[in-house]
């Protein structure tokens, strides 16, 4: 019987991702599709103090970091407000945020007074032509000053998170980490995860980690840093002598990072995600409204704990570059995991890899 924050393998679980809806300005082609969807009834949204009720209850479990997300979170009103609330519960030690940047400009400096520590800015080219064709959406120049807001307003640290695609953006590679040389902002290379509409994108679009790794060190070496505040999953390197910066490597499919893992995901309708590849999902929304006490709060956030895999399989069903990558990861012992009884792709997440394509990022909170 878990009791407290920790899985059935052995992780501490003090992280959780919060969505706080799944709308968004921008209509990225690997998020969602070029008509748009139907966005989520108001009434099934949880309410900010609903929300801010699961966190209480989840920090006295030992949860002492929140990030917020969306969608893009900085388009539901109250959010500012919000993150003050959040800021106000004693035993939550951190409060970041990610978003597309293009609201900073104008909303950098209050989120900070409201108690936001850090952000991480999703930029993937630094050409606006690109940012249009990516995005559909011409707000480039609004997400460049968005970082440069964060960056005037105290907030720290600033991360730029870009997902890699070959023949989109993969020529930017360098231009990207040489916006560490003299900014102090940290930039993030992630691998496609295939899901939501980024699984209909070709899989020879996928580049791995270390091939971004090799172009960049033929350039520069990669050194290690000192430490980055909210380093997670990523793997920092400093690009050359006296890099104000750093450059980050997320490497989800090439190099799972699932038995360090230690986050649940809230959605905007109140589904806790154990995994972010999988179904198993609990319904939190359900008893808050049904007059649960705390004590049933705390019960529904361990059930979710305790549902974590041991790993996600986002590579089973993949073929080319990707499988490839995935086949590389040493820690993906998927026989083994079958010899003794623990999670497989039979038996805990989606084994059919479309179902994971189906998922939308935007309503899990990425």
């Amino acid at each position: 019987m878990i009791t407290d924050c920790v899985d059935g393998f052995g992780r501490k679980i003090n992280y959780l991702r919060v969505s706080i809806t799944d709308r968004c300005n921008l209509r990225c082609v690997y998020c969602m599709p070029e008509e748009g969807v139907v966005w989520l009834p108001h009434d099934d949204i949880l309410r900010y103090e609903e929300i801010e009720r699961i966190v209480r209850v989840g920090v006295g479990l030992g949860i002492d970091r929140v990030r917020v997300t969306g969608g893009e979170p900085l388009v539901r009103r109250g959010v500012v407000e919000f993150i003050g609330r959040l800021a106000a519960i004693q035993g939550l030690q951190d409060i970041s945020l990610t978003t597309n940047g293009v609201n900073l400009p104008e909303m950098a400096g209050a989120l900070a007074s409201a108690g936001l520590r850090r952000v991480n800015i999703s930029l993937d080219t630094l050409q606006p032509e690109r940012f249009a064709q990516v995005s559909r959406v011409d707000a480039h120049a609004k997400v460049l000053a968005g970082v440069e807001a964060a960056l005037a307003a105290g907030l720290h640290p600033v991360k730029l998170n870009v997902v890699v695609l070959r023949g989109f953006n993969d020529d930017e590679v360098a231009d990207f980490a040489a916006l560490t040389l003299t900014r102090p902002v940290h930039v993030r290379f992630i691998e496609l995860m295939p899901l939501g509409e980024s699984g209909k994108i070709e899989e020879d679009r996928f580049v791995a980690s270390a091939e971004i790794k090799a172009r960049l060190e033929r350039v520069r070496p990669l050194l290690a840093p000192p430490p980055v505040p909210g380093q997670g999953p990523a793997e920092y390197f400093q690009w050359g002598e006296g890099a104000v910066g750093t450059v980050g490597f997320i490497s989800a499919i090439s190099e799972h990072f699932c038995a360090s893992c230690n986050r649940l995901r809230l959605t905007a309708d109140g589904r806790l995600h154990p995994c972010l590849a999988m179904d198993r999902t609990v319904d939190i929304r359900t008893a808050l409204r049904g007059g649960a006490d705390d004590r049933e709060v705390a019960g529904i956030i361990l059930e979710a704990v305790g549902r974590k895999p041991r790993r996600h399989y986002m590579s089973a069903g993949l073929t080319g570059a990707v499988a490839e990558a995935a086949a590389a990861d040493p820690a993906g012992d998927v026989e083994g995991d079958a010899a003794r009884g623990v999670d497989s792709p039979a038996d805990d997440g989606p084994a059919d890899h479309e179902e994971i394509k189906r998922r939308r990022m935007f309503r899990i909170g990425g």
